[in-house]
Parts: C-alpha cells; sequence; structure tokens
C-alpha cells in the first residue's frame, strides 16, 4: 500500500496538457540556444520527438549532446520563452 505522501504527489496523466510542456521545453531550448541555431537536448525524448514531428527543430536522435532548431522553432522559442517566463514590460 503505498503512503500517504506518494498517493497524494500522483498525477493524472490524462489531465497533463501535452502542448504546454512541449511549449515549455520549446521555450526552455531557448536558454541554451547557441549562434549556430543549436541548443542543448537535455529534455525528454518523447518532447523532443513530437517538437521534431512539428518541424521547429532537427531530428533529436544521435550522439550530439545537441539539436538543431530550425528558424521557425528558433522565432517560436523566443516569443513562447517572453511570453511564459519573462515579467510583463521586461525583455
Amino acid at each position: 500500500m503505498p503512503r500517504k505522501n506518494e498517493t497524494e504527489r500522483r498525477i493524472d496523466i490524462g489531465a497533463i496538457d501535452i502542448g504546454a510542456i512541449d511549449d515549455a521545453v520549446l521555450a526552455l531550448l531557448s536558454l541554451t540556444l547557441d549562434r549556430d541555431g543549436r541548443a542543448w537536448k537535455g529534455f525528454d525524448w518523447d518532447v523532443l520527438d513530437r517538437l521534431y514531428q512539428k518541424g521547429l527543430i532537427g531530428n533529436p536522435v544521435g550522439k550530439a549532446k545537441s539539436v538543431v532548431l530550425t528558424d521557425e522553432g528558433i522565432a517560436r522559442s523566443r516569443a513562447l520563452f517572453e511570453r511564459l517566463f519573462m515579467r510583463d514590460g521586461k525583455t
């Protein structure tokens, strides 16, 4: 039988907004974005695959520790970062 704390921490997986998770990860990729459009890919593989399927990043599969963002991915990443994480009026 799970302890009370473990039961309280369980999340209804069906209630998770996968699109919001994808947006947050794309926004966070902008933190490590270099001038060549590459960002550290230390995020969940399922999320990276969805971003790849949407055409926002290059194929994340491989030995490289970074992933290339497409032009659309870079623009959306920066816009999402500003919307999700910046205080109003601060850029």
